[in-house]
């Protein structure tokens, strides 16, 4: 059986408190049923991780590789704009990677534009809502 990490940063525990009207009103118990119910339908293990500290998700990403997890979706919150540990992080560990924000990070505040993650990951989704993390986990699926 597959097995994928799903990882999100920063304040993303926060769903359904902060900023309802980018992020929505659901809460991250609906993101995380949401995903585990994903996983059920495409068949496959999945882990729901969340930190707001960097280092706890460098050690999450560390761990994926240790545990041999054959995909990752991650979401790393403000963290995908100035984070190299975290870009390192990921790169050391060659698993396929998808990069997930739920707003469209393009349309927002101009520091959001860049992402010194996405070069490491294989793909980035954005600006899909939750339903991000379904499309990530299906392109993982499909390799």
């Amino acid at each position: 059986m597959k097995k994928i990490t799903v990882i999100n940063g920063p304040n993303l525990n926060f769903l359904g408190i902060r900023k309802k009207s980018i992020y929505g009103h659901e809460t991250y118990e609906t993101l995380v049923a949401m995903i585990k119910n994903k996983a059920e339908q495409l068949k496959i293990g999945v882990d729901v991780f969340q930190s707001n500290s960097e280092g706890a998700i460098i050690d999450k990403l560390q761990k994926c590789y240790m545990d041999h997890v054959d995909g990752i979706v991650i979401n790393p919150g403000a963290y995908t704009h100035y984070s190299y540990a975290i870009r390192d992080a990921i790169e050391s560990i060659s698993i396929p990677t998808i990069e997930v924000h739920i707003s469209n990070i393009y349309e927002r505040e101009t520091f959001r534009h860049t992402s010194v993650t996405k070069c490491v990951c294989m793909d980035q989704i954005f600006g899909k809502g939750l339903d991000g993390y379904c499309m990530a986990m299906e392109k993982l699926i499909e390799l």
